[in-house]
């Protein structure tokens, strides 16, 4: 029986032994895993709050809006710069940037000391919704410049002729710098005072955005027109490796630049064509208008539809008023009548080039109302400006047509989309 007993009391040492042992280590590794855990929430540090690049936390920020006629000092005075320091201050940005420049609604930002001085120490204005000016007065004065990230979303639009582009465009979200832009891409193979309603159009372009806030339109990526039956496409390309600048090319490769654009002016109207017998509104009578007449208000800008030199740049009395005669090159000559003045140093002699300003709309000489009377002449005979052919510019090379192709394929399958 005692022999007996003592196994069972060695048997009950062990399994003691045995418990001691677990829970020793289950203390031990509960202990350790909340000592780290412990551990991890000492050391977690939240993220500091930044604008500007500025960490935050540690002012006050304040933030409003230039008032109209508010200048510099008035602003700066009255948060308590003293007149000598902002004297300073203009000075060290004397070279880059001119204080004088803040623009009235312009947003900007002060950031204040926490203490009872509540001193400023950093003003930021908003140059544009991308790019800011940041003067830092602590104790040093010093001023930089920074942009904003901007985002780029990808959308589209589709639209119809019913009277004109802008008017298609009028009521969608950045509806007129897109009419703009298209303008811009196809307005040498697009006749946009010759569109008809029927004729329809899509386009992929960027929207951007800075700092939460809408920024309008970036670049229009591709684009369809289609008009008198006929689509021209269009694609956004440039490759810096392959030496091919920045433009627009169809899905064949081709430039849409044209030695010449498509018309002289920007939204107006036709209001009179070339013809070899017309009815003069002054005049009374019978005779040839070898011109087309655009209608547009007193001071539309003019453009050159094709780079060249000024031949003359005067005034026709009881005829063309004030004009201009630009020589392209040995074919081409176009003349520009009935203008109210001239862009600034434009005159006999200066090479311009295609798009340039050369002038503006007016009503002088026999006008009955404001209007561009344009002409073109070819060899010196006077030709059609609305039937004038124009070559095209530099296409995509034959060995650098594949990688274009392939470039542009997934925006190809897009316009299909949104085309259905």
């Amino acid at each position: 029986m005692k022999l007996k007993r003592n196994i069972y009391e060695i048997a009950a040492l062990v399994i003691a032994g045995f418990a001691i042992i677990i829970i020793s280590n289950w203390i031990f590794y509960t202990g350790r895993q909340i000592d780290e855990l412990i551990g991890e929430r000492k050391e977690f540090v939240p993220e500091p709050t930044m604008e500007f690049g500025i960490i935050t936390d540690s002012f006050s920020v304040k933030k409003d809006e230039i008032k109209p006629g508010e200048n510099i000092s008035q602003l700066l005075g009255k948060h308590g710069l003293t007149a000598v320091t902002i004297d300073k201050l203009v000075k060290k940005c004397d070279g880059v940037f001119d204080l004088r420049r803040i623009k009235a609604g312009n947003p900007y930002t002060l950031m204040l000391a926490k203490d009872s001085s509540k001193a400023i120490q950093y003003f930021i204005y908003e140059e544009s919704p991308i790019s800011y000016i940041i003067l830092d007065l602590r104790d040093t004065l010093a001023v930089s410049f920074g942009e904003k990230e901007v985002s780029v979303a990808v959308d589209s639009v589709v639209g119809e002729i019913k009277s004109s582009l802008w008017n298609a465009l009028s009521s969608t979200p950045d509806g007129i710098e897109l009419a703009v832009e298209m303008e811009n891409i196809y307005g040498w193979v697009v006749d946009f005072f010759g569109l008809q309603p029927g004729d329809h159009f899509g386009l992929l372009y960027e929207k951007l955005a800075a700092g939460g806030k809408q920024m309008g339109v970036g670049k229009i990526l591709a684009a369809t027109f289609t008009t008198s039956g006929k689509t021209f496409q269009a694609y956004y390309y440039r490759s810096d490796s392959l030496g091919i600048a920045a433009d627009y090319f169809d899905e064949k490769g081709q430039s849409l630049r044209r030695a010449f654009l498509k018309s002289p002016l920007k939204f107006s109207r036709i209001s009179s064509r070339f013809s070899g017998k017309r009815y003069h509104p002054v005049l009374k009578i019978y005779r040839p208008h070898h011109g087309v007449d655009y209608a547009a208000p007193i001071g539309t800008p003019v453009f050159s539809i094709g780079a060249g030199i000024v031949q003359e740049a005067g005034f026709q009395r009881g005829g063309a008023g004030k004009y201009l005669k630009i020589k392209h090159n040995s074919t081409y000559t176009t003349v520009y009548m009935h203008l109210n003045g001239y862009a600034k140093g434009i005159k006999s002699g200066v090479r311009v080039n295609q798009g340039d300003v050369i002038g503006y709309v007016g009503r002088t000489g026999l006008a009955t109302g404001p209007h561009l009377d344009f002409r073109v002449y070819m060899n010196g005979h006077p030709i059609d400006p609305l039937k004038m052919k124009s070559p095209p510019a530099k296409p995509i090379s034959p060995a650098f047509l594949k990688s274009y192709q392939a470039s542009i394929h997934q925006r190809q399958l897009m316009m299909d989309r949104i085309g259905r």
